[in-house]
């Protein structure tokens, strides 16, 4: 009788498997400056990417000094919906808030000062969201440099911004937790994005050190605790000269795509270990002018309606 149940147990989870419909592998970007606001585009293998709306922004920036709309980040929160955060200018003291059920209908774009406490804060780059089940809040997280903090790494202005890592919690994107410092291990560091993996949150980074010896490369972080205790970095596992690391789990590994802007293209590494990497750089096609963002997943049936929506 045990023996019949582990097989019914078996052939059940094998046909919901079967039944799971596939994910379609969503990409957010900016282009240019990010004046012209929010692209998207798509991929069924996470490798060539094109580019939905005839490569026409879905939503224009509508809010901060600049309205711009550069490094949107996307994902799923505990609601279903689609929460999204951007840089919303080059020195701003906050950064810009939307969400959508369907990626095209977006809500009342909001600014969230989470700098505006600090009157020596230059700027708010690169948001990113993580949703905590557990605790049911979000962590946005983001790059600030703070005039005269860590003077260490500052060499008399040679390395132009000196950031370090910040956050803020919230349920509700209404009210907000004080910002706090989320990661300093004695370097300028911008573009964080952090994905829990076997039990285990990973921090892909970018050095962005560029005196007295260049990196701009990136790296990845450790800890047991999604808010402290990030380990010190690995060694570099792509280049130098790129930026806005957005990772994936895919069929063959975890895949790290990047912006090498000084080249105007896009890069990527692919590991099965997170301990080695190789460069599929030749591999990937996006769409003309992309620049860096976040890459996630959406279903096939998510993916029809939204091609629906957008078709004219």
């Amino acid at each position: 009788m045990k023996r019949d149940s582990l097989l019914v147990l078996l052939f059940f989870t094998i046909f919901l498997t079967a039944c799971k419909e596939p994910d379609i592998y969503m990409f957010s970007y900016f282009q240019n400056n990010g004046q012209d606001g929010l692209h998207l585009a798509y991929s069924m293998d996470g490798l060539q990417w094109t580019a939905l709306n005839d490569n026409a922004p879905i939503l224009a920036p509508a809010v901060g000094k600049s309205k711009l709309m550069r490094d949107p980040c996307i994902i799923r929160g505990g609601d279903g919906k689609f929460h999204m955060v951007w840089t919303a200018g080059w020195t701003e003291e906050g950064i810009g808030y939307a969400s959508s059920d369907d990626l095209v209908n977006w809500s009342e774009q909001k600014y969230i000062p989470v700098m505006a406490h600090e009157p020596e804060a230059e700027n708010t780059w690169a948001p990113e969201l993580y949703y905590d089940e557990a605790s049911k809040q979000y962590m946005i997280y983001w790059a600030t440099t703070i005039s005269g903090k860590f003077p260490e790494t500052y060499f008399d202005g040679q390395n132009d911004f000196n950031h370090r890592i910040y956050y803020v919690t919230t349920k509700d994107f209404e009210t907000f937790s004080d910002t706090r410092l989320l990661y300093d291990h004695g370097f300028n560091v911008i573009d964080a994005t952090i994905h829990k993996i076997n039990g285990e949150y990973i921090m892909f980074l970018k050095n962005e050190t560029k005196y007295p010896e260049a990196e701009k490369n990136i790296r990845i972080s450790r800890s047991r605790y999604l808010t402290h205790s990030y380990s010190e970095p690995t060694e570099s596992i792509t280049d130098d000269w790129v930026e806005g690391p957005t990772a994936v789990e895919t069929s063959k590994g975890w895949v790290i795509y990047f912006d090498r802007y000084t080249r105007h293209e896009f890069g990527a590494v692919r590991s099965t270990d997170l301990e080695n990497w190789t460069d599929i750089t030749n591999e990937i096609i996006f769409p003309e002018g992309t620049r860096h963002g976040t890459v996630f997943k959406i279903t096939e049936s998510e993916f029809q309606e939204l091609q629906k929506k957008l078709t004219p």
